[in-house]
Parts: C-alpha cells; sequence; structure tokens
C-alpha cells in the first residue's frame, strides 16, 4: 500500500510541476512584451513561484527516487524511475544555474528604467526555461509510462 501511495504521490506532483512549466511555456512568452510589461509580469512571477517551484520540485525528486527504491525488484521500472529523477534534477540545475540569477537582476529593475540588455537577459531566461519545461515533461512521462506498466 506504501508504494501506491508513493507512487500516486509522485505522479500528482510530477504533474504539477510540468504542468506549471508548460503553462508558462505556453502561456507566458515575454517576446512581444514592452519592456515594462515584461519586468511587472517576471516580478508577479518570480515572487509568486521562485520559493514554491524548487521546494516542490525536490519533493518530486524524493518520491521519484523513493518509488524507484520501492520498485527495484523491476528493474525496467527501477531504471526508468531513476532515469526520470535525473531528469527532473537537470530541470532543477537549469532552473537554480540558469533562471534564477537572471531572476534575481530581473527583480532589481525598475519598470520605468529598465537597462537596456534586458531582451539578452530576457531571452536567455526563455532558452533556460524551454530546456527545464522539455526535461521536466520527459521525466514526467517516464514517470507516468512506469505507473502504467502491467508486469
Amino acid at each position: 500500500m506504501t508504494t501506491l501511495i508513493i507512487r500516486f504521490l509522485n505522479l500528482i506532483m510530477a504533474g504539477l510541476i510540468t504542468g506549471v512549466l508548460f503553462g508558462i511555456w505556453i502561456g507566458y512568452n515575454p517576446k512581444n512584451l514592452s519592456a515594462q510589461t515584461y519586468v511587472e509580469q517576471q516580478q508577479a512571477v518570480i515572487k509568486a513561484l521562485n520559493t514554491l517551484m524548487p521546494l516542490l520540485g525536490l519533493i518530486t525528486i524524493i518520491l521519484t527516487v523513493a518509488s524507484a527504491f520501492m520498485q527495484k525488484q523491476n528493474q525496467i521500472v527501477f531504471v526508468t524511475l531513476l532515469v526520470a529523477a535525473g531528469f527532473l534534477i537537470i530541470s532543477g540545475l537549469v532552473t537554480k544555474f540558469g533562471n534564477q540569477p537572471i531572476n534575481s537582476i530581473v527583480m532589481t529593475w525598475n519598470k520605468t528604467d529598465v537597462p537596456g540588455n534586458w531582451t539578452e537577459l530576457r531571452d536567455k531566461w526563455w532558452s533556460f526555461h524551454i530546456v527545464r519545461t522539455l526535461t521536466a515533461f520527459i521525466a514526467f512521462c517516464l514517470i507516468m509510462w512506469s505507473g502504467m506498466r502491467k508486469d
């Protein structure tokens, strides 16, 4: 029963993480925003998600690894979940060392006085976001697949 609960929580958490990242990718593409709108939007999203998402990501990684070890008798599921955890870790590292340093810079900006290189940082942040979204999505697919297997 414990394994079933961990697998269920793992699916929920991986789905939440991936859903938020995918929603940002689809709904918040900053390409056509003015500097002022970009700063306002980005600062609001950073305030809302900058602490919550890494915490949810960590919980998801822990659940994925726990689920893997609880099912280690099934080598395919075990390895698949460890690979999924690896993709989640990559997503977290991209966030920590790619997106968050840029977030810290953006949080210092005043929307009426945006630095000249704002589009360069915006585009760099967006590239990191695409990478972390894709790696989280791959992890989610692997977690789903391992949960749907009938052995």
